[in-house]
C-alpha cells in the first residue's frame, strides 16, 4: 500500500485539533441531517445557550453590546461566553472556523472586566466586544495557513498589525474563519478544514474568500467579523448572507503581517487588499472603522494612509454622491438595478444630492486586475501546495495552473496602466457632467477615498463588485 499523502495526514490532525478545542458540553448532541437547510435556529433549539446568552446574541448588534458593557448591564465575560458558545454551534453546522481560542477570549474577557471594575474605564471602542478573524490574520500562538498543508502546524510568533489595533481597542478575539484554497475562489472549501456552508440554505455557497465571516456572522457566531477584499472577498460573502459589508479603500486599514499564500512584498507590486468589517447592522461598520482609525494604523503599518478621516476633511452639511451604474462590462440584474434605484430615490428624497456618474475607465479595469492577479504566475502557492503533495480543489483544479512569471518591463507597464487609469477616475470629481468643479474649488479638494459618518465624496456602485 502506498503511503498517505502528507496533506492529508496534516488536514486529519488540523480537524482534530479544531475539534478538540470546543467543550464537550458545547458540542450538539446529533447534526442536523442534510435535508436541513435552513440551520440559523439551531442555536436557539439546541439547549446550549442560556435564554440570557440567546438574548445578548440575537437582539444586539456589536454597537449596542459595547453600549451595555459600558453600562455595566452586561459584562465581557458573559458576551464572550455567549459568543463562544453560539461559534461553536456555527462550527457543527456550517464548517466555518478554522482556528479556535475560546480559553483565551474567556480569560481575556475576564481581565478586561477586572480593569473596567478597577479603573472606570473602558479599553477602547470595542471594549469587551468579540472581534472574529479570516484566517489571514496571524494571531500570535496559532496557525494562519490559510487552509493550505504546508503553512498549518506552524503558530505564528507575532500578530497582524491589524490584530494589535483590536486589541488595543478592547477587542476580544475568539476564532478565525475558512477561506477557499488560495484565496481565489467565491467559494470557501479547501483540503484542510473543507466547505464552508451557507445557514440559510447549505446547498449553496456562503461565498469567498471571506465565506467563514460570512456564515459565522449569519449564524450570529459573531456581529462583527473582519475580512479582506480585492475583488469582492468581502462583498461577495456579505451579499450571499444578507450582512453588511465594506471593502475601505486601500491602505485605509493596516495589511501588514497578513498571511496570502503570496511572496512577502509581492502586495507592493500587485495590487493591494483591503481589510474590512462584515456585521449585521451598518453602524457597526462604522463602529469597526472608527477604532482603527482611533488607533492611528500608520503609526502600526507603514503602508497605511495617514491622519484620520475626520483630518482629511468633509464636505460640509450637504453630501454628493456618485452612483455608477454599469462598469461597461456588466450590467446589473434587474432586481439588483431597482435596489439601487430605490437607493438613490430614498437619498434624494432626504436631501442628499446625486448625480449619475459614467466612468469609462472602468471598462479597462477588469482586464488589468487579471494581469496584476498572474505576475508570479502562481509558483510561489503552486509550491507551497507542492511540499506536502496537495491537489488543487476541483474548482480550481480548471481554471489555474503554473505559467512563466511576466518580465519587469511588462510590470512597469501594467503600473502605468494602472497610474494611468487611476487619473482618469479623479477626473470625475472635476468633470462638470459628473462631478462639478465647482464642488471641489468649494471646499476644497478631499480625498474621495476618505470615509466617514460626516459628510464625502463617494462612489457607490451598482453592482456590488468594485474592480
Amino acid at each position: 500500500m502506498s503511503a498517505e499523502p502528507l496533506w492529508k495526514t496534516i488536514a486529519r490532525r488540523k480537524q482534530a485539533e479544531r475539534e478538540s478545542r470546543i467543550p464537550k458540553e458545547w458540542r450538539l448532541s446529533s447534526l442536523p441531517p442534510s435535508s436541513t437547510l435552513d440551520v440559523r435556529s439551531i442555536p436557539r433549539t439546541s439547549g446550549i445557550l442560556s435564554s440570557k446568552e440567546l438574548e445578548i446574541t440575537e437582539t444586539h448588534d456589536a454597537t449596542s453590546l459595547a453600549q451595555a458593557i459600558r453600562s455595566g448591564s452586561l459584562t465581557a465575560e458573559q458576551v464572550a461566553v455567549a459568543f463562544c458558545k453560539r461559534a461553536a454551534i456555527a462550527q457543527q453546522v456550517c464548517n466555518c472556523l478554522t482556528e479556535i481560542f475560546f480559553d483565551d477570549a474567556i480569560a481575556r474577557a475576564k481581565y478586561l472586566d477586572r480593569e473596567y471594575k478597577k479603573t472606570g474605564k473602558t479599553v477602547g471602542l470595542l471594549h469587551g466586544v468579540p472581534v472574529s478573524l479570516k484566517d489571514m490574520f496571524r494571531v500570535k500562538g496559532y496557525d494562519a495557513s490559510i487552509g493550505i498543508a504546508s503553512l498549518a502546524e506552524k503558530p505564528s510568533r507575532e500578530n497582524s498589525a491589524l490584530v494589535d489595533i483590536l486589541l488595543a481597542q478592547g477587542a476580544v478575539l475568539y476564532c478565525k474563519t475558512n477561506i477557499p484554497q488560495t484565496l481565489m475562489a467565491l467559494d470557501s472549501d479547501n483540503h484542510i478544514f473543507g466547505r464552508t456552508l451557507n445557514p440559510r440554505d447549505r446547498r449553496v455557497t456562503a461565498g469567498g474568500s471571506s465565506g467563514g465571516e460570512g456564515a459565522l456572522v449569519a449564524m450570529r457566531g459573531s456581529l462583527l467579523g473582519v475580512g479582506t477584499d480585492i475583488g469582492g472577498s468581502i462583498r461577495i460573502p456579505a451579499m450571499c448572507n444578507g450582512l453588511y459589508g465594506i471593502k475601505p479603500s486601500a491602505y485605509r486599514i493596516p495589511n501588514a503581517g497578513q498571511e496570502s499564500g503570496t511572496r512577502p512584498g509581492a502586495a507592493k507590486v500587485g495590487l493591494a487588499s483591503s481589510a474590512g468589517p462584515i456585521t449585521v447592522s451598518i453602524r457597526d461598520c462604522e463602529l469597526f472603522l472608527q477604532a482603527v482609525s482611533n488607533s492611528k494604523p500608520w503609526e502600526t503599518d507603514p503602508g497605511a494612509i495617514y491622519g484620520t478621516w475626520e483630518e482629511q476633511g468633509s464636505l460640509g452639511e450637504k453630501p454628493l454622491l456618485g452612483v455608477i451604474r454599469t462598469d461597461g462590462l456588466i450590467t446589473p440584474l434587474p432586481p439588483v438595478s431597482k435596489v439601487v434605484d430605490e437607493a438613490v430615490q430614498t437619498l434624494r428624497k432626504s436631501g442628499v444630492e446625486v448625480l449619475e456618474i459614467n466612468a469609462p475607465a472602468l471598462k479597462k479595469c477588469q482586464s488589468l486586475a487579471n494581469g496584476f492577479f498572474g505576475i508570479d504566475g502562481g509558483n510561489f502557492m503552486f509550491d507551497l501546495l507542492e511540499k506536502t503533495g496537495e491537489p488543487l480543489t476541483n474548482w480550481l483544479s480548471t481554471r489555474l495552473r503554473r505559467k512563466e512569471p511576466i518580465q519587469l518591463d511588462k510590470l512597469v507597464e501594467f503600473h502605468a496602466k494602472k497610474t494611468e487609469l487611476e487619473t482618469e477616475m479623479l477626473k470625475i470629481w472635476k468633470d462638470p457632467k459628473t462631478g462639478r468643479t465647482e464642488v471641489i474649488s468649494q471646499h476644497q479638494a478631499v480625498d474621495p477615498s476618505s470615509g466617514t459618518k460626516a459628510a464625502r465624496k463617494e462612489v457607490v456602485s451598482g453592482y456590488g463588485l468594485d474592480r
